[in-house]
């Protein structure tokens, strides 16, 4: 017993500890929500590809406003801030089974996406705060693998309360909220509060010197909707997955996170974040012009899992941020990047819904050329980045040496 509470007291005074239960709690609560959208919107609201489209444009406001955390760190620390974002998510997602109908559904998609999204912008500030630039890229690749085992343990109970038991929707999504809400007041009381390193920008701006960084968020926002919106809804309308199904193929993407995650983490280290993204929008181009062109819902879930694991690689955009980065910069540039990658997310779900009427695979052949784009992008980051060697070469003549201890106002 004593081990038990002095190995607690060592836990709680850990700041990974934290990060750990945060990524796990987040996508136990998300995941199911996520898994159960397609079917609960098909069957309780009769939503077609446009309405589905306006909702996950929705979702993605709050990620377009992300930039607005800046200003509620001048009233909340970072660890608070994260702690009721998660609560927020909760709330969302227990309250969603409750209205199923377009108004509905609406309201409770943008309740819980305000607290995915400021969790996500917050969680990733603290990250690089709290971890140092030669081990962030391991321990992005054990959080990777704590979030696959939540999601993992989230499908799974999906498929064996939904598909066995008969349990219905609206009690999935109250259980999961639940027992996220529950788990968060624990890290509420159960951890200290932390200090967070260097003090951070608390406004807002843009720097030339991390043009490239902006370029590879955006674009990256681009393509994770198409993956996200209508990869999964492919398999719904096209191949007539079921709940069960699309969960045991969630299942499957988890289960080759939890294995690799890690060790691409190690591997993104060991090679650099120019040579691994490099390969990840190889494979994403080729993947999103197969999807194009599939016929086979074997051959669909094979490329499921393919491209979800190559998302895994993109942990290598954050740490080439942080290696290039001034420290005080990370909040505010995190707010803003999450802005910047939902400009596109905000408008083409909604947008390529129209078109999926009438052209699905124009939708996949449209990711494979903001695949490209992104790939264009990668060859352009140095062999190691650092502050004053952030790209190859520069288009715009901006010279790459920038005075860390300069003004502000001298580099937005």
């Amino acid at each position: 017993m004593r081990f038990s509470f002095s190995q607690f007291a060592t836990l709680r005074s850990n700041p990974q500890a934290l990060l750990l239960v945060m990524a796990f709690v987040m996508p136990l609560v998300f995941s199911v929500w996520n898994a159960l959208l397609n079917n609960f919107v098909v069957e309780q609201a009769q939503f077609t590809g446009a309405e589905i489209g306006i909702l996950q444009s929705l979702r993605e406001v709050p990620g377009f406003l992300a930039f607005t955390a800046v200003f509620v760190l001048l009233v909340l620390r970072e660890q608070t801030f994260a702690l009721l974002s998660l609560a927020v998510m909760c709330i969302g997602v227990a309250l969603t089974g409750w209205l199923p109908f377009e108004l509905g559904l609406y309201c409770t998609t943008v309740l819980m996406s305000i607290g995915f999204h400021y969790v996500e912008t917050v969680n990733q500030s603290l990250t690089l705060q709290w971890l140092s630039k030669d081990k962030s890229a391991q321990f992005m690749g054990k959080q990777l693998a704590v979030t696959s085992f939540a999601s993992l343990l989230a499908y799974g109970s999906i498929w064996l309360l939904m598909e066995y038991m008969g349990i219905s929707y609206k009690s999935m999504y109250m259980l999961a909220g639940g027992l996220g809400l529950i788990i968060v007041v624990f890290l509420w009381f159960g951890f200290q509060k932390f200090s967070h390193g260097a003090v951070q920008h608390k406004n807002l701006f843009l720097r030339r010197r991390y043009w490239l960084y902006y370029g590879l968020v955006f674009f990256s926002g681009a393509r994770r909707q198409i993956f996200m919106v209508f990869a999964s809804f492919m398999m719904v309308e096209k191949f007539a997955y079921s709940v069960g199904d699309i969960s045991l193929l969630f299942m499957i993407n988890y289960v080759f996170n939890l294995l690799f995650a890690p060790a691409i983490g190690r591997w993104i280290s060991k090679i650099g974040e120019q040579k691994a993204l490099t390969i990840e929008y190889i494979g994403l181009i080729g993947v999103f012009i197969c999807y194009a062109l599939v016929t086979s819902p074997h051959l669909a879930a094979v490329l499921y899992v393919v491209d979800h694991l190559f998302f895994a690689m993109a942990i290598a955009t954050k740490t080439y941020f942080q290696k290039i980065a001034d420290q005080r910069d990370f909040a505010s540039t995190a707010s803003v990047s999450f802005t910047i990658n939902h400009i596109a997310a905000v408008i083409i779900p909604a947008l390529l819904g129209i078109v999926w009427l009438t052209s699905p695979s124009l939708v996949f052949y449209i990711g494979a050329g903001f695949a490209i784009c992104s790939l264009c992008l990668a060859i352009n980051i140095p062999t190691h980045p650092s502050m004053g060697n952030e790209v190859r070469r520069n288009p715009f003549g901006w010279a790459n040496h920038v005075d860390a201890t300069a003004p502000l106002t001298e580099s937005r």
